[in-house]
C-alpha cells in the first residue's frame, strides 16, 4: 500500500514538474527526500522511465517534421517570388481557431522545455552525486529541442502542415494493431485499395466546373488534399504506401485530370475565365512538384489550354473590330488644333511631313477606325502576353507565341472582318475608296507592331527563327479585295443608269440632244472620278479604264439585244449625239495619268461600229476585210450582219426604209447586197472555226 502511494506521490510529483512554473521545483523536488528511505531510488527510476518516454515522443515527433520543415523551408526560398501570388491561391483555408489551437500548444511546450532545464539546474545544485544521467538526458532532449522542435513551432506558427489539418491517429492505430498482430499486411493491401477508390471519387469534377472559378479551384484544392496526404503517409509509416503506389496513383490521376480539364476548358468562351484557369493549373503543377510528384504532362496541356484561350480571345477582338467598323464615319480625320492632333499621333504611328506643315484645322486622311485598329491590336498582345506569364518559358519562346497569336489576329479574324466590311451592301464607293486608304496606312504600321513586341519580349526581330508578323499580306488582301468591290460597285451603277435608257429607235433624224440618262450617267463618273484622287493613280486609272469598257459593252449589248426589232441611224440613240458625248468625256481625262489616247480605246469597238454605219462606208469595210490596217479592224461581220438586219425592210411596219421605195430602191437593194456579203463571210469563218 505504501509503495502504491510512493508511485502516486511520484507520480504527482512529475506531473508538477512537467506542468508547474520554475519558481516551485525546487520545494517539489526537496519533498522527494523527505519521504521514506530510498524514496529517491524510485523516483530516480520513475524519471528515467518518464525521461525515456518523452525521448520518444521528442524523437518520433521530429522525425515527422524534421525533413518536412527543411523541405518547406527550402520551398519558400524557391517560391518567395511568387508568395504574393500564391496567398490569392490559397489551396486551403484555414480556421482561426486552429490557428489559436497551435498558438497555445506552442506556449504549452515553451514552459514544458523551460521546466526541463530549470529541473537539470536544481538536481544538479541539490545531489550533485546521483544526477549525471539525468542530466546527460535532459540536456540531450534540451539541445535537440533548441536545434529542431522549437525552431519548428516558430516555422508553424507561419505555415501550417498537413498533420495540423489532418487528425491521422486512426490511421497510427490501425498500422500499429495489425503490425502487433503480425497482420501488417492486409492492413496496407485495405488502406491502398480503399485510397484508389476515394481517388476516383475526388477526380470526378461537378458537371458545371466550367462555369466560374470557384468550380475549377475546388477541384484542384480536392485534389492537392488527396495528393499531400498520401506524400505524409508515405514518408510518416514506413511501408504502409510506397513510392511505387503513390507514382501509380498519381499517374492514373494526371490522365484522369489532364482529360477533365481538356473537355472542360473546350465550354469555355471567356478569355479572363480561360486565363485564371491557367493561373490555377500553375500553381497545382508547382505544389505537388514540390511534393515529388511529375508535372511535365500538366505543363503540356497549358499550350492547349493556350490555343483554346486565343480561340478566345479572337472571338473577343472579332466583337472589338465588327463594332469600329460598323461606327466609322468613313472620312478623313478632323483635327482643329494641335491638342487633338496629338491625341491621334499618340495611339497611331502617323507622320506626313506635308500634312504637319499645314495649318489647323486641317484632316488627316486615315478614318477614325485606323487608330482604334491599332490600339486594339496592341490591347490583345497584352492580353495573349498574359497567360504566358509563369509558364517558365524563355523569353525568345514567349516572343514566338505572341507573334504566332499576332498573325492569328491579323490574317484571320481582322481579315474576316474587312472581307465582310467590304461586301455590305451600305459600303458604298465612298467608303470603298476611305478603306483602300485605311488599310494603306494600317499595313505601314505593322513594322511598329514589330517594335512593340520587340520591346515587351526584349528579343530583337533579328533573331534566328523570330517568326514575323503576315500583317502586310492582309491588307493587301483587303485592298485588292475593296478595289475589285469598286469596279463591281461601278458596273452596277452603270448599268442602273443605262435601264433608265429611253431611246426613241424610230426616230428618222437626230433632235440635237443626248439622252439625258447619259448626261447623269457621265456626270456621275466625272464626281465619282474625282473621289479617286486619294487613291494611287494605278486604282483610279484602273477603274476609270474598266466603267468605260463596261459601259462600251452595255451598249453594244442593247444594239444587238435580240428584243430590239427596228432600229434608225437618228435620234437620240447610240446613232445620234451619243459618241459625241462619249468622245468628250474619254478626252476630258477624268483621271490623271493616261498617256495619249489609252481611255479612248475602251469604246473602239463601239466608235468602228458606229463610223461604219453613220458613214456607210461598206464597200471600204468589205475591202480590206481581214487586213491589220483595215479602217475597221474591230468590226465583226457578225456584228455588223445583226445590226443591219434590223434596219432592213421587211414587212410592212417596217419604217426605216419606207421612204426608199419612193426616192430610192437602189439603196435598198445595196442594203440587200451587203447582206448577203456580210453572210458569206460569217458563213466563211464558221467552215474555218
Amino acid at each position: 500500500m505504501a509503495n502504491l502511494e510512493t508511485i502516486t506521490e511520484h507520480e504527482r510529483i512529475l506531473q508538477e514538474i512537467e506542468s508547474t512554473d520554475t519558481a516551485c521545483v525546487g520545494p517539489t523536488l526537496r519533498s522527494v527526500y523527505d519521504d521514506q528511505p530510498n524514496a529517491h531510488k524510485r523516483f530516480m527510476e520513475k524519471l528515467d522511465a518518464r525521461i525515456r518516454n518523452h525521448d520518444r515522443e521528442i524523437e518520433k515527433m521530429c522525425n515527422f517534421h524534421h525533413q518536412g520543415f527543411v523541405d518547406a523551408i527550402t520551398e519558400l526560398l524557391k517560391v518567395r517570388a511568387d508568395a504574393e501570388k500564391l496567398m490569392g491561391f490559397t489551396l486551403f483555408d484555414l480556421p482561426l481557431c486552429k490557428v489559436t489551437a497551435q498558438t497555445e500548444e506552442v506556449i504549452r511546450c515553451r514552459i514544458q522545455q523551460r521546466n526541463m532545464a530549470t529541473t537539470v539546474e536544481k538536481l544538479q545544485l541539490c545531489i550533485p552525486g546521483e544526477t549525471p544521467h539525468l542530466c546527460k538526458n535532459l540536456t540531450v532532449k534540451g539541445t535537440w529541442v533548441r536545434k529542431c522542435f522549437f525552431n519548428f513551432v516558430g516555422f508553424l506558427l507561419k505555415v501550417l502542415t498537413v498533420q495540423d489539418l489532418v487528425d491521422f491517429s486512426p490511421v497510427y492505430r490501425c498500422l500499429h494493431i495489425y503490425t502487433v498482430l503480425g497482420d501488417r499486411e492486409t492492413f496496407e493491401n485495405y488502406y491502398r485499395k480503399q485510397r484508389k477508390k476515394q481517388a476516383r471519387l475526388v477526380l470526378q469534377p461537378q458537371s458545371n466546373m466550367h462555369e466560374t472559378v470557384e468550380g475549377y479551384r475546388k477541384y484542384f484544392n480536392q485534389i492537392v488534399g488527396f495528393f499531400v496526404v498520401e506524400d505524409h503517409i508515405l514518408h510518416a509509416t514506413q511501408g504502409l504506401v510506397t513510392r511505387a503506389f503513390t507514382d501509380e496513383l498519381w499517374n492514373m490521376a494526371l490522365s484522369k485530370i489532364i482529360a477533365v480539364l481538356r473537355t472542360h476548358s473546350s465550354y469555355c468562351n471567356d478569355p479572363d475565365l480561360v486565363l485564371e484557369l491557367k493561373n490555377l493549373i500553375v500553381i497545382f503543377a508547382d505544389t505537388l512538384q514540390g511534393y515529388g510528384f511529375p508535372v511535365n504532362r500538366l505543363f503540356d496541356l497549358l499550350f492547349e489550354v493556350r490555343d483554346q484561350y486565343n480561340e478566345t480571345l479572337l472571338k473577343k477582338w472579332a466583337l472589338v473590330f465588327r463594332d469600329i467598323f460598323e461606327q466609322d464615319n468613313y472620312s478623313p480625320i478632323p483635327v482643329e488644333n494641335e491638342e487633338e492632333y496629338k491625341a491621334v499621333i499618340s495611339r497611331f504611328p502617323f507622320h506626313d511631313a506635308e500634312i504637319e506643315k499645314q495649318q489647323f484645322p486641317k484632316k488627316l486622311p486615315m478614318s477614325q477606325s485606323v487608330p482604334q485598329i491599332y490600339s486594339q491590336v496592341k490591347e490583345f498582345i497584352y492580353a495573349s502576353l498574359k497567360f504566358s506569364e509563369s509558364l517558365h518559358r524563355s523569353s525568345t519562346e514567349i516572343d514566338d507565341m505572341l507573334r504566332k497569336s499576332t498573325n492569328l489576329l491579323l490574317t484571320r479574324t481582322l481579315s474576316s472582318c474587312l472581307q465582310n466590311l467590304i461586301k455590305k451592301p451600305h459600303i458604298g464607293l465612298t467608303e470603298l475608296v476611305q478603306i483602300i486608304i485605311n488599310t494603306t496606312h494600317l499595313e505601314h504600321a505593322c513594322k511598329y507592331l514589330e517594335d512593340f513586341i520587340t520591346n515587351i519580349t526584349n528579343v530583337s526581330p533579328e533573331t534566328v527563327h523570330t517568326t514575323r508578323l503576315y500583317g502586310l499580306s492582309t491588307f493587301k488582301d483587303a485592298r485588292h479585295a475593296a478595289e475589285g468591290e469598286i469596279y463591281t460597285k461601278l458596273n452596277q451603277k452603270i448599268d442602273e443608269f443605262i435601264q433608265l435608257a429611253d431611246y426613241e429607235w424610230g426616230m428618222a433624224e437626230s433632235d440635237g440632244r443626248a439622252s439625258g440618262y447619259l448626261m447623269d450617267l457621265i456626270n456621275f463618273l466625272r464626281s465619282t472620278f474625282q473621289v479617286f484622287t486619294h487613291l494611287p493613280g494605278k486604282v483610279a486609272q484602273t477603274a476609270c479604264m474598266s466603267a468605260c469598257k463596261h459601259l462600251a459593252t452595255s451598249l453594244m449589248q442593247m444594239l444587238l439585244d435580240t428584243e430590239l426589232k427596228q432600229i434608225s441611224m437618228g435620234g437620240n440613240s447610240p446613232f445620234g449625239d451619243q459618241p459625241k458625248e462619249r468622245e468628250r468625256f474619254s478626252y476630258s481625262e477624268p483621271v490623271p495619268g493616261f498617256q495619249g489616247d489609252t481611255l479612248q480605246l475602251a469604246f473602239i469597238d463601239l466608235r468602228q461600229l458606229l463610223d461604219l454605219f453613220m458613214v456607210w462606208d461598206w464597200s471600204t469595210y468589205l475591202a480590206d476585210y481581214g487586213q491589220p490596217t483595215s479602217k475597221y479592224l474591230r468590226v465583226n461581220p457578225s456584228t455588223a450582219l445583226a445590226l443591219l438586219e434590223k434596219m432592213k425592210d421587211t414587212s410592212k411596219k417596217n419604217i426605216i426604209f419606207s421612204q426608199f421605195r419612193k426616192n430610192d430602191r437602189d439603196k435598198q437593194k445595196l442594203i440587200e447586197t451587203v447582206v448577203k456579203q456580210l453572210r458569206s463571210l460569217v458563213n466563211g469563218m464558221s467552215q474555218h472555226s
